[in-house]
């Protein structure tokens, strides 16, 4: 009974039931998955942009820190202390890019568990009740027109597929394993054969290779030249394969909210390149902003975990230039006085008597 209670369990119930809200409206599957897709990137909407802005603004300041890196080869902590410099001026977080990326993978793994075919259950008597197969995993509303149609592979046609088959189902009766992956007896329609029955499959799943591509190219053409390094122009080039080989075994369904959610990241990074938000004129923009916020700023308002590094980076430079500065004071060699204003021999400061003479003697 708690585990029905855990955060995951919410999103996943959560999720089902607004899938389930929508399919009452709109009785397509399809149309309900594309609607679905929409507004979960319109509530994810200001986290999007924050990893664009961020993962475009990481890409276009590259050659910048190579350039400190090979400046201050033989320091480190110069080479450090400049480059929190330069993230500060380019209003640039390290984590900004990678953190709102990693939010979105819970609800791309949360959809996977809604939208695949539910299974079975393994313990359920077929001889008793031989009509009446329970399904689990399936997330859905048990009293929903969706949780009826999905545990009997009604309407789930859309564009000629069956969107609880995959493209290696296409043309075949599937079977549906249980919950303990057995054979089950259930099958859902996935066409008579594999030509042309596999077409529109193969199509879908062009589509979201295709659009993984554009949206990563729109990326590139926004940075500078040589921004990406090799590691990051490898993982470009194997992702969209990675995904072809995941989307040959995913069901339809979950391909085509993959393939809207490209679409919808795609038109946002053209919105957003068109209004100058993105690129590297808006990262020099960016950078000379915040240069003049930051000196028009008094030190005590400047925010931000960046900004408290970098305060913290040169209280520290301070500190040793005084130092350096008092202990270099402290051993410098003494100059000698100049010529003509010699001091005694004996070490006295206090000028010699004169001598008196025999006129000036008062009592003579």
């Amino acid at each position: 009974m708690i585990a029905e209670f855990t955060p995951w369990q919410v999103l996943l119930d959560g999720l089902g039931s607004v899938l389930a809200w929508i399919y009452d409206l709109v009785p397509n599957y399809g149309v309900t998955i594309i609607l679905l897709t929409i507004l979960i990137r319109l509530v994810l909407l200001p986290l999007g942009i924050k990893q664009i802005k961020s993962m475009q603004a990481m890409q276009a300041i590259q050659p910048k820190v190579k350039e400190l890196q090979k400046k201050f080869k033989g320091n480190k902590q110069r080479q450090q202390e400049e480059t929190m410099k330069l993230y500060r001026e380019a209003g640039v977080n390290p984590l900004g890019g990678c953190l709102p990326l990693l939010l979105q993978f819970p609800i791309l793994i949360a959809m996977y568990s809604i939208l695949r075919a539910p299974q079975p259950n393994a313990v359920y008597d077929p001889v008793d009740n031989p009509d009446v197969p329970v399904f689990v995993n399936n997330h859905l509303p048990l009293e929903s027109e969706l949780y009826a149609d999905v545990t009997n592979d009604r309407n789930m046609g859309f564009l000629f597929m069956n969107l609880q088959c995959s493209l290696l189902q296409a043309g075949t009766e599937a079977e549906v394993p249980n919950s303990r992956n057995q054979p089950s007896g259930i099958h859902h329609d996935c066409g008579d054969a594999r030509f042309p029955d596999a077409i529109p499959y193969g199509v879908l799943l062009a589509v979201m290779i295709g659009s993984t591509l554009i949206s990563q190219r729109q990326m590139q053409k926004a940075s500078p030249p040589g921004a990406a390094s090799q590691q990051q122009q490898l993982l470009l080039k194997v992702m969209p394969v990675m995904f072809g080989v995941f989307g040959l075994q995913f069901p339809a369904g979950l391909v085509l909210y993959w393939t809207v959610s490209n679409l919808f990241q795609m038109g946002q990074q053209t919105f957003l390149l068109r209004a100058g938000h993105i690129g590297p004129q808006a990262l020099e923009r960016r950078i000379a902003e915040n240069k003049a916020k930051a000196s028009s700023e008094p030190q005590s308002q400047r925010t931000g975990l960046m900004a408290r590094m970098m305060e913290r980076a040169e209280e520290a430079q301070k500190q040793r230039t005084q130092s350096g500065r008092g202990g270099s004071a402290r051993n410098a060699p003494k100059k000698p006085p100049p010529k003509g204003k010699r001091r005694p021999s004996g070490g006295s400061s206090r000028p010699r008597p004169k001598p008196k003479r025999r006129g000036d003697d008062p009592g003579v």
